[in-house]
């Protein structure tokens, strides 16, 4: 299923039956506080053998506003295809975005999802961002209706270098909440490349169960044309 109109504010942490909402979340601190009119891609590799990679293509804009093409594939430990995402990004100046994406995850179906982030400080050494995200979860199984999941976070990063996030998600249907914190290192950088360690913790909880918080470390590759 592909996108249709309105970008709104918000942003994304999701999930599906209660099988999905955990095992397809990976929370990864992610600061680009201004705006790149360049093609950029990154692949990102973790250590519980699942990996991704996404494209994002500007199409329209200038040195202030750009519009982007957004392309995503996701890998489970076996490299099979866990799951595959198109849609749209605005991206301003000021560190302010939007993005309307749709991911499609064989056996279970589509989750659109609308995300935004709003830059609430920024000089030469701190970004602060805050995240706001709302997924309309569509299951293609059978008596399991469609359902939402809200949530948001903030992000802050140090001079381009050490950043740490905070992120919370509620799927009413299931009474369930999702959290996680993280932090990311960057270990090189230059004009075309840069190159980032992240770790975190995620957890759940619903009313007649709870995980443990699980940890997850990875590795970022990112790279600018």
């Amino acid at each position: 299923m592909f996108l249709s109109c309105l970008l709104l504010f918000a942003l994304a942490l999701i999930s599906a039956e209660s099988r999905y909402i955990a095992d397809d979340v990976v929370f990864v601190p992610m600061v680009i506080s201004r705006v790149r009119r360049d093609t950029h891609g990154s692949v990102t590799v973790n250590s519980d053998g699942t990996s991704g990679a996404v494209l994002k293509v500007p199409f329209a804009g200038d040195d202030k506003n750009v519009f982007s093409a957004i392309g995503g594939l996701d890998l489970d430990k076996n490299l099979k295809m866990s799951g595959t995402t198109a849609g749209l990004a605005y991206d301003n100046v000021n560190g302010h975005g939007v993005t309307l994406t749709d991911t499609h995850v064989p056996g279970f179906g589509d989750k659109l999802t609308a995300a935004g982030k709003l830059n609430v400080f920024h000089n030469d050494n701190h970004n602060l961002d805050v995240k706001a995200f709302a997924t309309r979860n569509m299951p293609d199984i059978p008596r399991v209706p469609d359902f939402n999941t809200v949530g948001g976070g903030v992000d802050y990063m140090f001079k381009d270098k050490v950043g740490a996030s905070a992120s919370a998600a509620h799927t009413p249907l299931f009474d369930r909440n999702d959290y996680s914190v993280g932090g990311k290192l960057n270990l090189f950088r230059d004009p075309s490349t840069s190159f980032d360690f992240n770790a975190g913790y995620k957890k759940f909880e619903m009313p007649n169960i709870k995980s443990d918080w699980t940890p997850n470390i990875g590795f970022s590759l990112t790279k600018f044309w």
